[in-house]
């Protein structure tokens, strides 16, 4: 998603990739990215505040940002199947986001997608837009 808002998708892949969800590797390259996503959340110290506003389980989150992911890089809408549109400001009020935790998230899934192979090229955009969206879902200044 851009800094404009959420309803926008990732840029465009190399012309032989219809998609960046094919791009990435459909379905177990995301499962993948998620995953690593919530295990460095888990273990590394930079992303404390982040993890503790996701309660004791990660279980949900994982499952959760899976199906939204594959349909925000243009594959199976898992999400809106199965919740509806996304709302992804509403769902988020519940949680205290500020800078630091919009920073953790940003820098958690930018360390996540390096370390699943996520293609360079494809990570630079993504990462600009997980920045948009994430500065956009803050709720508080700090």
């Amino acid at each position: 998603m851009t800094s404009a808002g959420p309803s926008s998708s990732p840029a465009a892949a190399p012309a032989t990739q219809a998609t960046p969800f094919e791009w990435i590797g459909g379905e177990p390259a995301v499962r993948t990215l998620v995953d690593r996503f919530y295990d460095l959340m888990d273990l590394e110290p930079a992303y404390r505040e982040l993890r503790a506003a996701h309660g004791t389980t990660l279980a949900d989150a994982r499952d959760k940002l899976f199906w939204f992911l594959c349909g925000w890089l243009g594959g199976p809408d898992h999400y809106i199947e199965r919740f509806g549109h996304p709302r992804l400001r509403m769902r988020h009020m519940p949680f205290s986001i500020g800078i630091k935790e919009r920073d953790q998230w940003v820098a958690c899934m930018d360390q996540a997608m390096g370390e699943s192979g996520v293609p360079e090229a494809l990570r630079a955009r993504l990462r600009e837009s997980f920045m948009g969206t994430a500065d956009w879902m803050r709720n508080r200044g700090g």
